[in-house]
């Protein structure tokens, strides 16, 4: 639009705009919102469209455009002959009211419940569930690689959960119910947390009990560089792995009052788990089942510092270093 238009327009819409009542502009408003949040919603979509070189389908290379479908560009695979568009294959492929999105996520940056954030947007709750869940399925595996220098690792432990389950595979337990054995049990799940002194993190869900050498040989070898010194408290897992794997190594007897020095230590990596078991108290209980999720979530928000919906948006389509 030529600036000369775009002037006559303005004036005309003011003067239209006074003669509102309250009611017509928040509805006015609300509508404007909308449409800017859903144009920049399909700009992102499809800037990762624009890095699509193969087919999902058949990892063919031959395509071509073919149409737009609801705001989305289309694309065909000479090879397989079928279409798709930048979310075809993706969580969050045939998930509607796109205009919502980035209201939505906005939510999700202030770490709102699943209920306060269904009536903030106007979705029913198990919208606002699924949803949550679908934006986390790509973003929890943005992790930094690999984790480089001192590297502190522990793990930390939280009770078992089946919340939401329909069949239970124990005996039901009041809401924030206890173990019922003391220590460190199988009724715990484990989280293993390595973080560099770059403040680099990564996080995984070991399995039930204590962690063993063998869920550390699964775990940190991938994200854990040649050269890392490795810091830890004084659990034999660690020191059976770091010498089957060849890894530099430092135990801290930690009940013996040993908690280094300045330089080596683990007050880094326990700070995480304090600031994460802190962070989950708002929702009441999570499920075993989606701790990584919430893993990923609390990961995008505090080591990647994303600070607007577009960017966790894009966070959870584009791959890390696009």
């Amino acid at each position: 639009m030529e600036a000369r238009d775009f002037e006559q327009l303005a004036a005309q819409t003011l003067q239209c705009l006074t003669e509102l009542t309250g009611q017509q502009a928040d509805v006015l408003r609300e509508r404007i919102a909308r449409s800017t949040s859903l144009r920049d919603c399909i700009a992102i979509i499809e800037e990762r469209g624009s890095k699509l070189r193969c087919c999902p389908h058949c990892q063919g290379t031959r395509l071509y455009r073919h149409g737009v479908f609801y705001g989305l560009q289309r694309y065909r695979c000479r090879e397989c002959t079928r279409s798709f568009n930048a979310l075809t294959n993706t969580p969050l492929a045939f998930i509607r009211l796109r205009e919502k999105w980035l209201p939505f996520l906005q939510c999700m940056l202030g770490s709102m419940t699943v209920r306060d954030a269904a009536d903030a947007i106007g979705i029913h709750r198990n919208t606002s569930f699924r949803w949550r869940h679908r934006f986390l399925a790509m973003a929890k595996e943005d992790r930094p690689k690999p984790l480089q220098g001192i590297v502190e690792a522990d793990e930390t432990y939280l009770l078992e959960s089946q919340k939401g389950s329909r069949h239970l595979t124990r005996p039901a337990r009041r809401r924030g119910g206890a173990a019922s054995r003391r220590g460190i049990s199988r009724e715990l799940d484990c989280i293993l947390v390595a973080r560099d002194r770059m403040r680099q993190t990564c996080d995984f869900v070991t399995g039930r009990g204590r962690v063993t050498a063998a869920q550390l040989k699964a775990c940190l070898p991938p994200v854990l560089s040649l050269h890392a010194l490795l810091v830890t408290d004084g659990a034999t897992a660690y020191a059976a792995f770091a010498e089957a794997a060849g890894i530099r190594h430092r135990a801290l007897n930690i009940q013996a009052g040993d908690r280094g020095n300045d330089v080596i230590h683990i007050q880094g990596v326990n700070g995480y788990h304090s600031r994460f078991k802190v962070w989950l108290l708002r929702f009441h209980g999570v499920a075993s089942r989606y701790l990584p999720n919430y893993l990923g979530w609390r990961h995008e928000l505090e080591e990647r510092q994303i600070a607007t919906p577009q960017l966790l948006l894009k966070a959870a389509l584009l791959p890390r270093g696009s």
